[in-house]
């Protein structure tokens, strides 16, 4: 079968291979995959500046799609030819997180999903919507369960809030698609005019380029009369995560849900209003496969159909990372491997 295989640190150590196919042990599901969608998190696992103790050759990827091809002893939940998306937390089956949970991540502490077949044990797998195809389900494990896991779970979202978005990456869109769905208001930030009509042709109420106002956050005081956000997504880190908290109402609810521009966190208790407006930092990262499946529920009821930026085929593999690196993306960027 095909793999992508990085031979080392960089985009341009990765190649496409051909390796053995693996088969399910017991209690594994051997999954045809179908497509496969990329994070910040596959960029920086590639080029070595987030974990450092990868075995090489690997394979790379955290998200995917797919077919369920066999399955070994003592499967009850799957059957050949069911639909499925990969959990990347994959211990993480409901309920909060702990440390036992958190321990298995898919292209972290496993191997990757960007090859023709994977080895999923059984509740490392969910159910795919009905309504997507497979390079539409691919881009749900991470980017769409951040967003699901942070307006739902932790921040309560309700009809008549008003939600704060960051950019056009997979986790800010598909907060964007959730919020609407929900009967929210969404106030978004970019970069450029151009990005700002996409914005508000998928259904932001209100569009900030912070290139044109750097002091954004005194735009969305404005768009509030006063008051702020019920809730704001930070997806940039040490760039944003202060106006972000200026940007929030008493009681406001701030998700960090990425570092892109920065892991440290300059805040003030003071200046940031975070005591005196009892404001809530949440950490983020997906969610349990329990609230994959409501999330899946609610794609389906709701036809949410995500945003993909481009399919790239498996040859083209480093084309996909340097167009996510470039930050160039509307939304999901997909390699299919049909």
């Amino acid at each position: 079968m095909k793999a992508v295989q990085l031979t080392g640190f960089g985009v341009e150590n990765l190649q496409v291979s051909n390796i053995d196919k693996p088969s399910p042990k017991r209690g594994e599901v051997l999954v045809r995959i179908k497509a496969v969608s990329l994070n910040y998190l596959d960029t920086i696992l590639v080029n070595g500046s987030f974990y450092k103790d990868l075995s090489f050759p690997y394979t790379p990827a955290s998200d995917g799609a797919g077919i369920v091809e066999a399955i070994g002893e003592d499967i009850t939940r799957w059957k050949v030819g069911d639909r499925v998306a990969i959990q990347y937390v994959q211990n993480w089956t409901k309920g909060n997180i702990d440390r036992i949970s958190n321990q298995v991540r898919v292209a972290w502490q496993t191997p990757g999903v960007l090859a023709d077949y994977v080895c999923i044990p059984e509740h490392g797998l969910v159910r795919a919507p009905q309504n997507l195809g497979f390079e539409e389900i691919a881009t749900l494990p991470i980017a769409a369960l951040t967003a699901w896991h942070a307006l739902v779970n932790q921040a309560n979202l309700r009809i008549g809030q008003t939600v704060l978005i960051q950019g056009t990456g997979g986790v800010s869109l598909f907060a964007l698609q959730i919020a609407k769905a929900a009967g929210a208001m969404v106030i978004a930030t970019t970069s450029t005019s151009e990005k700002a009509e996409r914005l508000k042709s998928l259904g932001a109420d209100e569009v900030i380029n912070y290139t044109e106002y750097p002091a954004w956050h005194e735009n969305v005081l404005s768009l509030t009369n006063g008051e702020g956000v019920d809730i704001a997504l930070d997806i940039a880190g040490s760039d944003t995560i202060a106006k972000s908290l200026l940007s929030v109402k008493e009681n406001g609810f701030v998700g960090t849900a990425g570092f892109i521009s920065g892991a440290d966190l300059p805040l003030n208790i003071h200046d940031h209003k975070i005591n005196m407006s009892f404001i809530r930092i949440q950490g983020l990262a997906v969610g349990s496969a329990e609230s994959f499946t409501a999330l899946n529920r609610a794609i389906e009821i709701n036809n949410i159909h995500p945003v993909i930026d481009k399919v790239f085929p498996m040859d083209e593999v480093q084309q996909a990372y340097i167009r996510l690196e470039q930050g160039k993306h509307v939304g999901k960027i997909v390699i299919s491997l049909e």
